[in-house]
């Protein structure tokens, strides 16, 4: 599993990630594993996703396509990048759609946290955009992170990048599928 966190705070937005890779009841830990950053870059956008491990390298390679026009600026372009996105799942990388009898939509089977210029999103398997306004948190260690957040997210000597990367360590603390080094990015937000 994994924790990642965003948060946007005095003009900056920033996101952060663990680096454990787990399979089953098997940890692999940045130690073991070279490519253990679980965010990935497209343009200015700074993507971080829970679930399998594979979809990491499905961002990498699809968002790094020339013929990919994502836009990632407002909750309808990053819905409307994700429902194109969702089509290349299925057709480019075999994403297995089986859903639940109760889900309304297709799955794309897992959640993502975005930070870049003009702010802080999050995308769930069945596609719904948000936008934060401080922080949040996906994954496994999801509540401890938050709490982290909520607790020192108004002390004024704390920045954006500094606050993702607390959420982290408290989650590697107490989680057992979320373990360190932390990995960071930081942007300056857009004035709107």
């Amino acid at each position: 599993m994994t924790t990642i966190a965003v948060v946007k705070k005095n003009g900056r937005a920033a996101i952060a990630a663990d680096t454990l890779t787990k399979w089953g009841t098997g940890k692999e830990s940045a130690a073991y594993i070279a490519n253990n950053d679980k965010i990935v870059r497209a343009g200015d956008t700074f993507i971080g996703a829970s679930g399998s491990a594979t979809f990491k390298t499905i961002m990498r390679d699809y968002f790094t396509q020339p013929k990919v026009k994502a836009r990632f600026d407002s909750t309808i372009h990053i819905f409307k990048t994700w429902q194109v996105f969702h089509t290349a799942l299925k057709d480019q990388y075999f994403l297995v759609t089986v859903s639940d009898k109760d889900d309304s939509l297709e799955s794309s089977r897992f959640d993502v946290l975005l930070a870049n210029p003009h702010g802080i999103f999050g995308v769930g398997a069945h596609r719904t955009v948000q936008e934060y306004v401080k922080f949040y948190a996906i994954g496994s260690g999801t509540d401890v992170a938050l709490g982290a957040m909520y607790g020192v997210y108004d002390d004024p000597k704390r920045s954006a990048e500094d606050i993702a990367r607390f959420a982290i360590e408290a989650a590697a603390e107490f989680d057992d599928a979320t373990a360190l080094p932390v990995m960071s990015y930081s942007v300056k937000l857009k004035r709107r």
